[in-house]
C-alpha cells in the first residue's frame, strides 16, 4: 500500500482480494501493537512506524532476492573448492589428469585431490566425493558404480622367463609381491572355463602402496597382481608380461562414493560427468 497508495491497487498487484489485503494489514498492526497505515476516503498514507517498517522490509526483500540470485548462479556453474579422495594408483593414473582438465574447463572451481590407499572419513574431512576401486564395504554413504577393471598376474620379462609358470599350482613357491593395502593380499582365485583354483602366494615382499608394488615388479622382485589401468602401458612396452593369461582373476568395480545428501552441487556433478566419460572411453578398447 505504501507504493500503490490504495488497498485496491495493492490487491490487484498481488493478485488477491482487497479484503485479504486489509485483513493481513490489520493482523500485522495487532501483532506490532501500532498503526501502520492511515486510511482516508481518497488515499492510504503510512504512519512513521509504517514508513520505517516499509524501508526495512524493502532492504530485507532486496537482500533475499540477491541471495537467491547468487545461489542460482552458483548452481548453474561449478564454483568453490572440490575435494576429492582417491587411491594412490587410480588417483595418479586417472584422477589427477582429469582434475587438471576439470580446472582448465572450470577456472572458478579449485580441486583439492587427496591420494591415499587408506579410507578417508568423507564427513570429517569435508570430502565432496571419493573414488573407490575394488569392492565396496557396507556403508551409509551413497555410491555409484561407473566402471570396472580387470586384474592380471604380471612379472618383468626376466622373472617370467626364469619361473616358467604353466599352472596356478606352480605359484605357491614363486616369489610374490603382496599388496598390503588389500584385504587379502596373498590369496588369489584363478578361473579358466570350468576350472578354478585358490592359491596362497609366498610373499617375498609386502608393500602397502600399489604404485610401489608396480615399481618393485618392474625391478624384477617377483610376480604381482595389478589392475589393467596401471599396467596397460608397461605390457604394451613389454616391460611387463602377463603370466597365465588364459586364467582370469576377479574383476573389480570403479565407484564414486558421496556423503549422503539430497542434492549435489554443480562442481560434483560436472566432475562425475567428466569421469564417467573418461571411464567409458578407456573401457571401450578392452571390449573389442
Amino acid at each position: 500500500m505504501v507504493d500503490t497508495g490504495s488497498f485496491t491497487r495493492a490487491a490487484e498487484r498481488l493478485g488477491i482480494t482487497k479484503t485479504v489485503v486489509s485483513q493481513q494489514v490489520t493482523r500485522l498492526e495487532d501483532e506490532l501493537k501500532t498503526t501502520l497505515l492511515m486510511r482516508t476516503t481518497r488515499r492510504v498514507e503510512p504512519t512513521e512506524a509504517g514508513r520505517l517498517l516499509h524501508t526495512r522490509s524493502v532492504l530485507i526483500l532486496r537482500e533475499a532476492e540477491d541471495a537467491f540470485s547468487e545461489i542460482g548462479r552458483s548452481n548453474a556453474e561449478p564454483t568453490g573448492v572440490l575435494r576429492i579422495a582417491a587411491p594412490n594408483d587410480y588417483g595418479a593414473s586417472a584422477i589427477a589428469p582429469l582434475a587438471a582438465a576439470f580446472s582448465r574447463r572450470y577456472p572458478a572451481c579449485q580441486v583439492d585431490l587427496r591420494l591415499s590407499d587408506a579410507r578417508i572419513d568423507l564427513i570429517a574431512n569435508q570430502i565432496d566425493l571419493s573414488i573407490r576401486v575394488g569392492w565396496l564395504d557396507d556403508s551409509n554413504l551413497q555410491s555409484r558404480r561407473i566402471g570396472s577393471f580387470r586384474q592380471y598376474l604380471v612379472a618383468a620379462p626376466d622373472v617370467a622367463a626364469m619361473l616358467r609358470i604353466s599352472d596356478p599350482d606352480n605359484l605357491s613357491s614363486a616369489p610374490f609381491i603382496a599388496n598390503a593395502a588389500l584385504r587379502e593380499p596373498i590369496v588369489w582365485h584363478f578361473t579358466k572355463e570350468d576350472f578354478d583354483r585358490t592359491i596362497r602366494m609366498r610373499p617375498a615382499l609386502a608393500i602397502d602402496s600399489t604404485p610401489a608394488v608396480l615399481a618393485a615388479t618392474l625391478a624384477s622382485a617377483g610376480l604381482s597382481v595389478l589392475p589393467d589401468f596401471l599396467i596397460a602401458g608397461h605390457v604394451e612396452a613389454e616391460s611387463l608380461v602377463c603370466v597365465l593369461p588364459e586364467w582370469s582373476l576377479p574383476a573389480g568395480g570403479i565407484h564414486v562414493v558421496y556423503p549422503t545428501a539430497r542434492f549435489r552441487p554443480p562442481k560434483v556433478t560436472a566432475f562425475v560427468t567428466m569421469l564417467v566419460d573418461h571411464v567409458r572411453k578407456t573401457e571401450q578398447p578392452r571390449s573389442k
